[in-house]
């Protein structure tokens, strides 16, 4: 039996409140607390006890900032890599996978029903990934194979009680419509966030706003809202500032930490942190510019120190 979701009709985030998010999940695992996930699958976090203390206690420490800053909070599930392909590498069927995502919107309603008040409501997403890698658009999709793949994960969360669907480091436009069929045609509202390489452009060479464009024209603004990640402020913000109607369907940024580019940090054996303080800085500066910019964390190399310079800085910003 589907569980009834919380927020699904009317997402908190919408109303304009700052709402934080959690940093670079995999990153922090891999390169902080010495965990080997060869293809970031944090996923398979969740079927061991020590691997679910690992995820409650990352959580842990961002549930509470958004709670001081009287701000809202998305609470992405770790299931990035927990598609049919990404899973079946490591030995996980259908079963087994439907499993894991289930599991995973649970984990989070008990986080939830731990930290929520009333002024920090806590919206639950269903995290999803490229079928193939993040850092490269890879072999071209067509929107109906996109749409017919993702929708076994899609149709997971909608039952499990997710409030939204969230795809992110989506590298072409196929891809993300795709999803956005997807959710559109099982009732769940998605985000599309994009990732950019060095000149702002994705890694097919399509502008943001191209993007956002087709997928727009083609779902009738299916979409909640869309995002960028996995790119550094430096890298778009010259795309931004050159203006646009769409770029009012922007509403959130989870940036990297370090200026690299995908090349760069695929070849590094170490993780770049970057500033945090700087990067701080460089949110309040675009929360000031676009102020519909208010869902806010962090991508690969941040971890909780970064986001929490981008709450104060950006509560100074309001």
């Amino acid at each position: 039996m589907a569980r009834t979701a919380k927020y699904r009709e009317h997402l908190p985030q919408l109303n304009g409140q700052l709402f934080l998010t959690d940093g670079g999940l995999e990153t922090t695992l891999v390169f902080h607390e010495g965990w080997d996930l060869p293809s970031f699958e944090a996923f398979v976090l969740l079927d061991s006890d020590r691997g679910r203390q690992a995820l409650s206690s990352y959580l842990d420490r961002y549930a509470p900032m958004a709670i001081a800053a009287g701000a809202g909070f998305i609470l992405e599930s770790p299931t990035w890599r927990a598609n049919p392909d990404w899973a079946e590498k490591l030995g996980y069927g259908r079963e087994a996978l439907a499993r894991v995502n289930r599991d995973a919107i649970d984990f989070l309603i008990a986080i939830r029903a731990r930290y929520e008040t009333q002024t920090s409501p806590m919206v639950i997403s269903g995290c999803i990934g490229p079928r193939g890698d993040g850092y490269d658009a890879g072999v071209a999709t067509s929107p109906e194979e996109a749409e017919n793949y993702h929708a076994f994960q899609i149709g997971i969360f909608r039952d499990a009680g997710a409030d939204l669907v969230s795809a992110f480091t989506m590298t072409n436009s196929n891809e993300a419509l795709g999803i956005a069929r997807a959710a559109k045609a099982a009732g769940m509202p998605c985000v599309i966030s994009f990732t950019l390489e060095t000149d702002g452009r994705l890694p097919t060479g399509e502008s943001l706003a191209q993007a956002i464009a087709t997928v727009d024209a083609a779902t009738d603004e299916g979409p909640a809202y869309y995002m960028i990640n996995c790119a550094h402020p430096t890298h778009f913000d010259h795309v931004l500032a050159a203006g646009g109607a769409w770029v009012k369907r922007l509403r959130g940024i989870r940036a990297n930490s370090s200026r690299c580019s995908h090349a760069e940090l695929d070849n590094s054996p170490e993780l770049d942190m970057g500033d945090p303080v700087e990067l701080g800085e460089q949110y309040a500066d675009l929360f000031r510019r676009f102020p519909q910019l208010n869902v806010l964390g962090g991508c690969c190399g941040t971890d909780y120190r970064h986001v929490e310079r981008i709450s104060l800085a950006c509560q100074r910003a309001a």
